[in-house]
């Protein structure tokens, strides 16, 4: 299905402005991947004042929200950030729309009189932020919803937002409803929205998404050790509500490959797309039925950006724990090509240690936010295949998340999961490696 791309922003009636970003990292195609020097980057961190985090020389912070603070509606602000989208807000405002992974025995929760699941305390907020990166407000979007992951915009203007939960009525969680959906926020929300599980899109243990504009099919990650890479082509661009065609990835030459091991970086394979007949089965088996058609394996999809490079479109995806040491994996798949390749992968996970959330920034180079253990660090990687850190967790060893960029380009904002989110503005052009 081919849509042009004035006709989808038509269809979708909204820019993506500040959420579909320029393309990345083509130079990595010249060397093999991580095996270059580190790069130096931005040069040394240091640690800011308030001992949060280590960043380069030139470059600023400020925490803009923090756990159980109070906001806008009354309620604190719940625990567990994770992913994020940044979208642009009237009067130059930056409206961050933030994902908190929390089940139904969490010490917080997102508080919303209307919960898809009276028992269940994840959801989203929504942040919005001044051009001097000061929070402005910040309140509950959407509620009842369990183990809010990642999820990913949309270039219509909204976020979605993605269970990496398959629990049912019954459940030893006492889940009153089927869960494992995604749910779609509007960036533009002033309160909470209808939850409505966008059941067409899969029922199982969600991770991350990504729109391609052109076509406006999402393409979805799924956070296990036998995951499964999705796309989901609407009936109807823009309205992901009104149903579609669930798929999963095949590589013709290797059906139902396991892909932790075994792939040469930049060696580009062909692929085609089986079709789930079942997206929203009773049990946890969406996965086992795309297997059982040849679908590759991929160990623990989450992260998911999409890029455009010269108006050709790329989606990069991580396999968190990919590779012979377990330190990770990011692919590239190529919608018009139909070609996936294997584009960085860890030899050491000194390196590079099991990336999660993902973004290309502005300036053409990807950043990735590590959730392994000890230490955890915001990796930058250059167009030519230099990784360097860019900022390092001072204040605990919880991940970072939802790392994104302001519309403008001029901030990012990311989150520490243990429950701050903080806005990181500086020299951007001035990379050194």
């Amino acid at each position: 299905m081919k849509v042009s791309r004035r006709k989808f922003f038509t269809i979708a009636g909204a820019s993506a402005a500040g959420t579909v970003l320029a393309s990345p990292l083509e130079g990595l195609l010249a060397g093999k991947a991580f095996g270059q020097r580190p790069g130096t980057g931005y040069g040394p961190l240091f640690r800011g004042a308030d001992g949060i985090l280590e960043v380069p020389e030139g470059f600023q912070y400020r925490v803009i929200s923090r756990v159980n603070q109070i906001m806008a509606d009354g309620n604190p602000v719940p625990g567990a950030f994770d992913g994020m989208a940044a979208f642009p807000g009237p009067r130059n405002t930056t409206i961050l729309v933030c994902n908190h992974e929390l089940s139904n025995t969490s010490g917080t929760q997102v508080r919303v009189p209307n919960r898809y699941d009276p028992v269940s305390r994840g959801g989203t907020t929504n942040l919005v932020v001044g051009s001097n990166n000061q929070l402005i407000k910040q309140f509950a979007t959407l509620g009842g919803t369990i183990r809010n992951c990642a999820g990913g915009p949309t270039p219509w203007g909204s976020w979605i937002s993605c269970e990496e939960n398959t629990s049912v009525p019954g459940s030893s969680d006492g889940s009153t409803q089927f869960h494992g959906y995604n749910f779609e926020v509007p960036a533009s929300a002033t309160g909470p929205v209808e939850p409505v599980p966008l059941k067409a899109m899969g029922r199982f243990n969600h991770e991350a998404v990504a729109v391609d504009p052109k076509t406006g099919i999402v393409y979805e990650t799924e956070d296990r050790g036998n995951s499964l890479f999705y796309r989901f082509i609407p009936n109807v661009p823009g309205k992901l509500a009104e149903g579609g065609t669930l798929q999963a990835l095949r590589i013709i030459d290797r059906p139902g490959v396991n892909t932790v091991t075994g792939f040469v970086p930049f060696e580009k394979f062909s692929v085609d797309w089986v079709t789930i007949d079942d997206p929203d089965p009773a049990t946890d088996t969406v996965r086992v039925e795309g297997r059982n058609k040849g679908a590759a394996q991929f160990v623990r999809g989450e992260g998911i950006w999409y890029s455009g490079l010269s108006g050709k479109s790329e989606l990069y995806f991580v396999a968190t724990t990919g590779g012979p040491v377990g330190g990770g994996q990011v692919w590239r798949y190529i919608p018009e090509d139909e070609t996936i390749e294997l584009f960085v992968e860890s030899q050491s996970r000194e390196e590079l240690d099991m990336p999660d959330n993902i973004v290309v920034a502005p300036f053409g180079d990807l950043i990735l936010c590590e959730d392994g253990p000890g230490e955890q660090y915001l990796r930058g990687v250059t167009p030519q295949g230099e990784i360097y850190n860019f900022a390092r967790n001072a204040l605990n060893n919880s991940e970072f998340a939802g790392a994104c960029f302001s519309p403008d380009g001029r901030t990012m904002f990311v989150n520490i999961y243990s429950g701050v989110t903080l806005a990181i503005w500086g020299p951007w052009n001035s990379r050194r490696g």
